[in-house]
């Protein structure tokens, strides 16, 4: 038995019926790139057939010269038609792809009820439309729609769709739990019967309905199928497809088939992100392997196990899928925790004592409301600021808003009062908005003694009212995102007032900036920089 997979890409096709996604011409392209670079071999870029859209992306794909086979996406000929005078059909062979999926019914009750035919004139769509494509050059791939749904209501005919594909000359036969609803067990047993009738190599593409399209994926794998049709991320129809992200490293590291290079495999952590983001679409933190807490140890007991052999808690080593462990920091954590956090930073901690003492302080703050798990920057400093490190390089004597409405419009200005060595600076900026104010304002008066300051910008704020029942008196928890174009970094700031707790991220947001940086002679004039707009 052969232990290679080929895997079938379709988040350009299929994910993009997931509730949210839309994608641009550019965005498929962008990510077919990511996708080939990865290793997949087949990419389904769309329905050139019956989509504007995605016609123009076959037709700039041509310039990829891409590894993977393209493949276009159409159903069989209409009842009662020519294959010559399809429309649908003739849109896959104008398309350019290499290979054609062609989808057809397979449970009878669709044909009877979805397509108002008869089971005969289904069976002549099926073979009609496969051998038209073959005619023409074209590799096909047969997606059986609702099979398993099909075969367990009349086996004998969800069989015959099979075979009519087949005879037809089809590349490919895939059996599809297109409604989800199967389980491993079923899936399994199916595939091994359909194997003892059909020759044409089998593939599997499940949906997520049941949670289960990854264990039904590889129970299909189990017993013989060997394409596995799936999307980045699990994006797809209502409750989602196959994840290719879970699947990859199931099958290559779990269950010893080969499906891309290990080095391939390293990159999936950056894929499933990039598509995440070109997507516009939020990637759950405990996604496994490739979420941002898949490798994140927050119980003390953890930590300090994994700090002896990572494999006492984690199933794989992180770096084979491209992801990271990650020790966290929060009311749970024990004397590894720190440990680990400080070593991480570059921070040398010497003696328990420290540690303890540390480890109560942030206890004591996240009862407060402080979280530090997804703001390593304010952890970073308030472990410098326990170790003795000079992360204080200007100190806030006051800070005043000024908000007035009048007829053109809401002003905001921030009056910014500091002391760096000794030195006082008075500033005054405008913003669009309150926080906007305040980080023009300290900019400018740091910006005289740090240039690099320029660099700095906010990218996200969030804010989140943590004593809801108390209304406008609640205590707020604000988290700031900045970067310099070269890293990312996010700080925390607790308060009854949301413009101190803005403050106070701000602030540590900008201490963070300036750690390891010395203070500079005095430039002349400031450059304008714009923080995060309208807060």
């Amino acid at each position: 038995m052969s232990r290679s997979i080929t895997i079938f890409d379709t988040t350009l096709r299929d994910g993009t019926q997931g509730e949210g996604v839309s994608l641009t011409v550019e965005d498929k392209i962008k990510i077919a790139r990511k996708l080939d670079a990865l290793g997949v071999h087949y990419i389904e870029g769309g329905i050139p057939g019956g989509n504007v859209k995605d016609a123009e992306f076959f037709r700039r794909a041509k310039e990829l010269d891409l590894r993977a086979t393209l493949t276009a996406f159409g159903s069989t000929r209409r009842k009662n038609s020519q294959c010559e005078q399809d429309a649908n059909l003739l849109g896959l062979l104008n398309s350019g792809a290499r290979a054609a999926t062609l989808v057809g019914k397979s449970w009878d009750f669709h044909v009877h009820t979805a397509l108002q035919t008869t089971p005969e004139e289904n069976l002549a769509m099926i073979g009609e439309s496969v051998a038209f494509l073959k005619r023409h050059g074209m590799e096909v791939i047969f997606d059986a729609e609702h099979f398993f749904d099909g075969f367990k209501a009349n086996p004998g005919y969800a069989l015959a769709v099979l075979k009519a594909a087949q005879d037809a000359g089809a590349d490919w036969i895939v059996l599809c739990d297109t409604n989800g609803g199967a389980l491993p067990g079923e899936i399994g047993e199916i595939v091994t019967r359909t194997l003892q009738e059909i020759r044409t190599p089998i593939g599997i593409h499940t949906h997520n309905d049941g949670e289960l399209a990854v264990a039904n994926t590889l129970a299909a794998v189990a017993a013989g199928a060997r394409q596995v049709q799936g999307t980045i991320n699990g994006y797809g129809e209502r409750c989602g497809n196959a994840n290719l992200c879970s699947i990859i490293p199931n099958l290559q590291l779990k269950m010893g088939y080969r499906c891309i290079s290990d080095e391939q495999l390293a990159s999936l952590t950056s894929v499933a992100r990039y598509v995440a983001e070109v997507a516009n679409m939020h990637m759950p933190n405990n996604q496994p392997y490739v979420g941002v807490s898949a490798f994140a140890h927050k119980g003390g007991i953890h930590a300090s196990a994994i700090l002896r052999d990572p494999k006492t808690y984690e199933h794989i080593v992180p770096e084979q899928v491209g992801n990271k462990r990650r020790v966290l920091v929060s009311e749970l954590a024990g004397h590894s925790n720190i440990l680990s956090k400080a070593q991480e930073m570059g921070i040398d901690i010497h003696d328990e004592k420290t540690s303890r003492r540390l480890i109560e302080r942030v206890k004591e703050l996240e009862h407060q409301g402080y979280q530090f798990e997804g703001a390593d920057a304010s952890l970073e400093l308030l472990l410098r600021d326990a170790c003795g490190d000079n992360v204080r390089k200007f100190t806030v004597e006051s800070f005043k808003i000024l908000v007035e409405k009048t007829a053109k419009g809401l002003v905001t200005e921030a009056i910014v009062k500091i002391d760096v060595d000794g030195e006082q600076a008075y500033t005054i900026a405008e913003g669009n908005g309150p926080v906007n104010a305040l980080d023009n304002a300290l900019r400018k008066a740091l910006i005289q003694h740090f240039p690099d300051i320029r660099n700095v910008h906010l990218t996200d704020y969030k804010v989140r009212v943590l004593d809801e029942k108390d209304a406008t008196a609640a205590k707020v928890r604000v988290l700031i995102e900045s970067s310099d174009f070269r890293e990312k970094w996010s700080t925390v700031g607790v308060s009854t007032n949301v413009i101190e707790a803005s403050w106070e991220a701000l602030v540590d947001s900008i201490r963070y900036a300036l750690l390891g940086k010395e203070k500079n002679s005095r430039v002349t004039e400031a450059e304008p920089v714009n923080g995060l707009s309208n807060h």
